[in-house]
């Protein structure tokens, strides 16, 4: 088994495929139906997401699960988390030998507030378990595509199964590292994204650099927090999965959740903006999660908090940036 399968036609789905085929992987892109499958190998391109980016030779399209995993090195999970639980349960049983199973979803399952591997864990046989690996880092899909410099982190607590996908995945574009906590490359990975959301409400409300760094940081303490408080390394916080992702996805107007942050900073809704958008924000499902597993972990986590409160309950940016900036003082 040589080839790799991405499961997902999304964005990020279609980048990883592309990635590894211009280095002359075999990869087999796995499309929603039949028919979206057909209208991608017919264009060979992905018209709605990457309009401008041609497939390479190496890479196929597939409709379904039966011939998109048959003969699999590495299958590549790159669904939202929203349809994480659904794709995997679609996909178990197709799923033949031992090959590196990788989640590249950065999101909590709204309802149960897992990680994704936990999702896969869950769902996926034993034999697979031990395989499976979380991507994360900086990592704008767009700017990846297009050949600029960037760096990713591969966690699994199987280091040989890392290993394998930064063989594959590694290129002189793409630096991938390895690492074991799949629960820190995870979290930073998925938590990033909240305090995404509050960056673009920053830069909407026209807040300026001072305030918008300090809001950074402190995002960084409370995705800390919780991450040591569900087993993560603390350490990996600083890396690429961590600070290096906060800062992409806070500065970057590529980033969805700096959009979104934005767009509600302008006074629009959030079921308005939802509608608006081709691709899924993570950050608004992981919001939710987040707020309800710090509360089961007993983990202050008041930017969270107070971003629940604007996208779920109405609160204005402005009146949510007042009141964290009226919190009692005290130590850092």
């Amino acid at each position: 088994m040589t080839g790799v399968t991405v499961v997902g036609a999304t964005t990020w789905g279609t980048t990883l495929a592309v990635l590894l085929a211009r280095k002359g992987v075999p990869v087999t892109l796995m499309a929603r139906s039949p028919e979206e499958a057909a209208e991608l190998a017919s264009s060979r391109r992905n018209a709605r997401f990457l309009p401008s980016v041609e497939f390479p030779p190496p890479l196929t399209v597939a409709g379904g699960p039966q011939e998109a995993l048959s003969g699999a090195s590495m299958v590549i999970l790159a669904v939202p988390s929203t349809a994480m639980r659904r794709n995997v349960l679609s996909i178990g049983d197709a799923i033949r030998g031992e090959p590196v199973i990788l989640s590249a979803s950065k999101g909590l399952e709204m309802e149960s507030g897992k990680r994704m591997s936990q999702v896969l864990e869950e769902l996926l046989p034993q034999r697979l378990r031990p395989r499976i690996s979380v991507l994360s880092g900086p990592n704008l899909a767009l700017e990846v595509v297009e050949g600029k410099p960037a760096s990713t982190v591969v966690a699994s607590r199987l280091p040989e199964a890392a290993a394998r996908a930064q063989e594959l995945l590694m290129s002189g574009t793409f630096r991938v590292y390895t690492n074991q906590d799949t629960v820190g490359v995870e979290l930073g990975g998925a938590l990033k994204n909240i305090i995404a959301l509050g960056a673009g409400i920053c830069d909407g409300l026209g807040y300026g650099d001072n305030g918008k760094a300090a809001f950074m940081t402190r995002g960084l303490a409370e995705i800390t927090r919780l991450g040591v408080a569900a087993g993560a390394n603390p350490i990996t916080f600083a890396g690429l999965a961590g600070l290096g992702d906060l800062v992409a996805t806070c500065a970057s107007p590529l980033s969805r959740n700096h959009q979104v942050g934005s767009m509600l900073a302008a006074g629009r809704s959030l079921e308005q903006i939802r509608t608006s958008m081709e691709n899924v924000a993570e950050g608004v499902f992981t919001t939710a999660a987040a707020v309800k597993l710090a509360d089961d972990m007993a983990v202050e986590m008041p930017i969270a908090n107070a971003t629940y409160r604007v996208l779920f309950e109405g609160m204005d940016p402005k009146r949510a940036v007042a009141e964290l900036m009226g919190r009692p003082p005290r130590a850092e």
